[in-house]
């Protein structure tokens, strides 16, 4: 797994806050050429249950407790993503699914490209036959 930590800003005054910002090709590794955010669901509720063909994404949980699954090269692994000043990367052929820990948690995606249905992989025995895997 690859994390990547963005600034926090913090001002003299506690009760401001703090601010934290993302510079795409600094922070993330790629030019951001779309951004979207998941919002509503309840916990227990799963979403992505897919893989891209080229894509790339830094997923960031700005609110609550989210659940990440990646599988990568044959290889499983799981974090949970709790702080906005973290990002999760998921690169091409990487199975990921998200569940949510909280109701209301919020996930904001960094994507590399515009949305394109060809690029996705919805169906895990193909996903597993294009990773060179037979189910």
């Amino acid at each position: 797994m690859r994390f990547f930590e963005f600034p926090i800003r913090r001002t003299d005054e506690p009760d401001e806050g703090q601010l934290q910002f993302i510079e795409a090709e600094r922070h993330v590794p790629f030019p951001v050429r779309r951004v979207y955010f998941s919002t509503g669901a309840s916990t227990g509720c799963v979403r992505g249950k897919h893989a891209h063909r080229a894509l790339e994404q830094v997923l960031i949980c700005v609110h609550g407790e989210i659940r990440v699954m990646l599988e990568e090269g044959g290889e499983r692994s799981t974090c949970v993503l709790d702080d906005p000043a973290v990002g999760l990367y998921v690169g091409p052929m990487t199975w990921h699914t998200m569940t949510w820990i909280e109701d209301d948690s919020v996930l904001l995606v960094l994507a590399s490209d515009y949305y394109d249905e060809a690029d996705y992989i919805r169906d895990y025995g193909e996903f597993l036959r294009l990773s060179g895997r037979t189910p």
